[in-house]
């Protein structure tokens, strides 16, 4: 059977996050892209596999997912019939044909995350469904200087969920860029891989720098100590983006 790989773009305000799970349990992005497939595949199952496992609440502009499907099909007709099977808080924004072996998750080699954050003040009801928020102020220095601490090749056990189950978490952050504007701060964030809630993480320990209930040395330590206890809370989930995955030979990637 062809091989397909889809870019994807969703709100993920109301899905119980990426990963298809039981009958009855609530939406999911997996679940809706493969209801949709099995409706143009006359009723045969089709399993997506997708780069990123993004939780509940948690949005994309460049999620990839991989599938076979059981006769070829025109990408841009492929599309065109997928969008019109899909809810609308769901898009595809392209289709190609796949090299044999290639998988969504195991071939990428970066991923790309953005967290918008919106600071002090009141959050405006127009912006709660795309970013985290929190009431206080932050000192933009000290918020640069943590992030500066996640740049490298470290062991980020001390960010990673209860009930992960993968074989390390070491994890070489190639980027780590903040940015700040009247209403917050954006942080971008860029890996070989990411565990779970690892972004959420990250920022939930630039806000307790930000405003003063760590130092950075402290924060420092928290991450050294590889324990989940010693860290901050991560962010609200709706401040996180998945923005891109990039994989080796990579020429026809759609850039958000």
């Amino acid at each position: 059977m062809p091989l397909y790989r889809v870019t994807l773009a969703y709100d993920g305000t109301d899905f119980l996050g990426w990963q298809a799970q039981r009958p009855g349990s609530g939406r999911t992005v997996q679940g809706a892209l493969e209801g949709a497939l099995v409706r143009l595949a006359g009723g045969q199952r089709v399993v997506v596999t997708g780069a990123g496992r993004t939780d509940a609440g948690v949005h994309a502009l460049g999620q990839v997912a991989s599938f076979d499907f059981p006769r070829e099909s025109d990408p841009v007709a492929l599309q065109a019939a997928l969008n019109g099977n899909l809810p609308e808080d769901v898009r595809v924004l392209a289709v190609a044909l796949a090299p044999a072996g290639f998988h969504a998750r195991r071939s990428a080699v970066s991923k790309l995350y953005r967290y918008r954050l919106d600071t002090g003040g009141v959050l405006l009801p127009q912006r709660r469904r795309l970013v985290g928020f929190v009431p206080w102020r932050l000192d933009e220095a000290a918020v640069r200087a943590g992030a500066a601490l996640f740049a490298g090749r470290r062991d980020f056990a001390s960010l990673a969920s209860s009930g992960s189950s993968v074989k390390t978490s070491v994890r070489h952050v190639t980027r780590s860029e903040l940015s700040f504007d009247e209403t917050g701060l954006t942080f971008e964030v860029e890996a070989d891989g990411f565990l779970r809630k690892m972004v959420r993480s990250m920022v939930g320990g630039l806000v307790a720098v930000g405003r003063g209930a760590m130092s950075v040395a402290e924060l420092a330590a928290a991450l050294e100590a590889r324990n989940r206890r010693r860290w901050p809370a991560p962010a609200p989930a709706a401040g996180l983006t998945l923005v891109r995955v990039d994989y080796a030979d990579d020429r026809d990637r759609v850039l958000p």
